[in-house]
């Protein structure tokens, strides 16, 4: 599920690069790429569960070896942020987080601090469900999540810079991938 979401995911962030193969229906394609990859990637954590139910056989401990509600206060510890995060982020974002337009402009809100709120907030998902459903190999399958979305990142950028040009690269100049830039003193 992980390759199926990722290969539609990657074909959703680039609607720019897409129009100059096959013109405006791009973003079209792009929205249905995008809804696709929403769909793998939710049906990826069911999987979460049915391994819980039918664990396989590895070296890991089945369990974490403390008291489970210490793994879940670490797990609401992270997922509070996160969700919060991916809400606010989808707000600024609006439609545009599951349809991407051409006439779309640069987002304000959050994005004016950071430029990838939800995929920072999401990219915990995987981490957070694995710490719920106390599974050691969950959790650190799930960091497979983190350098797979920074390169959505990245090749989201690429087409970020196609479609806007440089209101997009002064934008990025200004602006944190995932934490807020310190403004410099001009002394």
């Amino acid at each position: 599920m992980i390759l199926i979401s990722s290969v539609f995911y990657i074909m959703s962030i680039s609607p720019a690069a897409l129009e100059q193969q096959i013109g405006a229906i791009s973003y079209e394609k792009s929205a249905r790429y995008r809804k696709i990859a929403t769909v793998a990637y939710y049906l990826m954590f069911l999987n979460y569960v049915i391994y819980y139910f039918y664990p396989l056989s590895t070296p890991l401990p089945d369990f974490f070896p403390w008291e489970y509600w210490m793994t879940a206060v670490v797990a609401t510890g992270i997922f509070l942020p996160s969700i919060c995060l991916m809400y606010i982020g989808a707000r600024d974002a609006g439609e545009e987080t599951l349809t991407p337009k051409r006439e779309h402009t640069l987002y304000g809100g959050i994005y004016e601090k950071i430029r990838h709120p939800q995929a920072l907030g999401e990219v915990w998902l995987g981490l957070v469900i694995g710490l719920y459903l106390n599974s050691p190999l969950l959790a650190v399958l799930s960091l497979v999540f983190f350098p797979t979305f920074y390169y959505f990142c990245i090749i989201e950028e690429r087409d970020l810079v196609i479609r806007y040009g440089q209101d997009y690269i002064d934008y990025r100049e200004r602006t944190g991938m995932f934490i807020p830039k310190r403004k410099r003193s001009k002394d």
